[in-house]
């Protein structure tokens, strides 16, 4: 299935060399590449952006290194994500265009890494442990 999603997306994508970033945000990894092109488009899966996530909040955190950069450039963007929920997707995109743009021009570096775009979040879901419900909730204790 994930190489008719690749096939898909190089019947879509324009002809030239490509730039690739990977992003990661929990279990999410996102591998985006990014060609310059007439205008902004973006493909996540085979599918466009908007098909893919239906809340806007993920849509424009998806499209926050384009905006921040304000680069004059237009880029088609390809990503094949997997893993996690649709919000940590959603992130995980977002560091890997924040790296695939630092590559294509170094002197968005700066305004990128200001804004947060290139570190990835550490924040992990902690584990249960035994004899308790979830990772810290217990049994209602009673002393009678």
């Amino acid at each position: 299935m994930n190489y008719e999603i690749i096939e898909k997306q190089k019947s879509l994508m324009p002809q030239g060399t490509y730039i690739e970033g990977i992003g990661m945000r929990k279990t999410a990894v996102a591998r985006v590449r990014i060609i310059e092109a007439k205008e902004n488009v973006i493909t996540v899966n085979g599918r466009s952006l908007d098909e893919y996530f239906a809340k806007t909040q993920d849509r424009k955190a998806v499209q926050e290194p384009l905006n921040k950069s304000e680069s004059d450039k237009k880029f088609y963007v390809s990503v094949i994500v997997r893993g996690s929920g649709v919000s940590a997707q959603a992130e995980a995109i977002r560091h890997g265009l924040s790296r695939a743009l630092v590559k294509h021009d170094a002197g968005l570096r700066p305004t990128l890494k200001k804004a947060g775009f290139l570190k990835r979040d550490p924040r992990e879901v902690e584990r249960k442990k035994f004899g308790l419900r979830k990772a810290r909730k217990r049994e209602q204790w009673s002393k009678r």
